[in-house]
Order: structure tokens, then sequence, then C-alpha cells
């Protein structure tokens, strides 16, 4: 062995300090995660906010289910559950929600209806006074007139309350069933309603006073045929007055309180 062979294990020996790892190579910079986003809507509520509006979405939720379902059943042909139940069902659909199937009759109507009221008024002194006619079915008209969006309540309410009352009733106005009276409450409500929209009272007293009792009738008159049809019809109107009917107290200021 010589020298260097010697020197040379020497320096590779057990005891031989390790020679230094090559240095490594700098990596990318470190970017810090973008920051969350805030919570909105529920989510951002409290606990708390946030189980009551769960509640009350699940409240809503039942009662649209309710809803449909009783109004499936009240269209549905007769079945075990309305034979069952049939009461509960009328009781929830009439009067506000009856349906009505005559959109999809093959003859379409050929008259025109209006229904008009008038009211007589107690003023402050303890005289009383009758209004004018109010054609309320104009009023309607002229609110669905150029309106792209008409409500449903300008629309329907009115004309199926009317509906409703020539269908539990006699030529004689009175009553057949017992719908009767609810079809009489119900029309009457709404020509008391109509009234205090318009302000009939102070219109009649020039000031204060209450209603109490509204006499509703209505105009029925033929729709003219065109001109290039040969038939022949008369357009002279036909009214129906009913009788007079008493307002009760919680009515007469404008509605059921």
């Amino acid at each position: 062995m010589n020298a260097y062979d010697e020197g040379s294990d020497a320096r590779h020996g057990p005891d031989a300090p390790a020679e230094p790892p090559p240095p490594a190579e700098p990596g990318p910079p470190l970017v810090p995660p973008p920051p969350a986003d805030p919570r909105s809507g529920v989510a951002a509520l409290p606990l708390r906010y946030q189980v009551v509006v769960a509640v009350a979405l699940a409240v809503v939720a039942i009662g649209v289910c309710v809803h449909l379902g009783m109004m499936f059943l009240h269209v549905a042909p007769p079945n075990t559950v309305t034979k069952e139940h049939g009461r509960a069902v009328d009781d929830w659909v009439y009067p506000e929600f009856e349906q009505n199937w005559k959109l999809f009759a093959p003859n379409p109507l050929q008259q025109n209806i209006s229904i008009q009221v008038r009211a007589q008024v107690r003023t402050t002194d303890g005289m009383t006074l009758t209004t004018g006619w109010y054609d309320l079915s104009a009023e309607d008209g002229r609110a669905i007139d150029g309106n792209l969006l008409p409500s449903h309540t300008q629309q329907n309410e009115l004309r199926r309350a009317w509906d409703f009352f020539v269908a539990t009733h006699d030529a004689e106005n009175r009553p057949v069933g017992l719908r009767g009276s609810l079809s009489e409450s119900y029309l009457r409500r709404i020509a008391v309603l109509r009234l205090d929209r318009d302000d009939a009272v102070r219109a009649t007293t020039g000031g204060g006073g209450a209603v109490e009792r509204v006499q509703v009738r209505s105009r029925t008159s033929n729709v003219p045929p065109p001109e290039w049809s040969r038939e022949k019809v008369s357009t002279t109107p036909s009214y129906r007055e009913l009788p007079w009917w008493r307002v009760p107290r919680d009515e007469a200021a404008g509605g059921v309180r």
C-alpha cells in the first residue's frame, strides 16, 4: 500500500466528516389561501334566527300542500275521502277558492252582466240618506283595461260572488240549500268593502256616518251580434234587484274585524 492509498483510506474512513448535501433548489413562493367568502342569506343569520326561518318555511310548505290537496279533492270525482270528509273540503274551498270550469264550455257567454250597489247611510245627526247606484263591475273593468297584469280580485271576485249567489237562490231571491246564507254574506261583505273604498259615506253625507243597509242589483244586456250576422237580439238591459240587507255593526265601518 502506498502513501496515496493510505491517505485515501484516511479521508473515507468511518471518522471522516460527511460531505455537505447539495443546496436545495428554491421552491415556488408561498401564496396565502384566498379569504373565505362572507356568508349571505339565511346562512349569515345567527343560529336561533336560522331555526325561526326554517320553521316558518316548513309551516308555509305544509299550508301549501294542504291547500293543493283540498283543491284536488274539490275538483276530483267523488271518492272515499270526499265522501268521508266532504264537509271539511267544502268549508276550506267555499267561497273564496271555488273552482269554475265554465271556461272550457263550448258556448261562450253572450251577455254582459254588471253588479251595482247602493246603500242607506245613517248620518251623525240621526238622518238616513240613500246613495246612488255604484257600478262595481265598471270599476273592475276600468282597472283591468290596459293593465298587463290585472289582479285575480279585479277579474274574478265580484263575478264569482254573483255566480255563487245565483246558484244558491231561486228566481225570487230565496236561498236554496245551506250555502244560500253564506253567498248572501259574501256578496254583502264585498259590496260594503267597495263602498268604503269609494268613500260612499263621505260622498253622501259630506262628513261621517255609517252604512246601515245595502241593496245589490244586476244589470244584464245581450252582447250585440257582429255586423255580418243576421241575428237580431234585444240590447235593452234587464235588472234583478235583491232585497235590502242590513249590515252588521262589525261590517259597517268597512269590512269584518
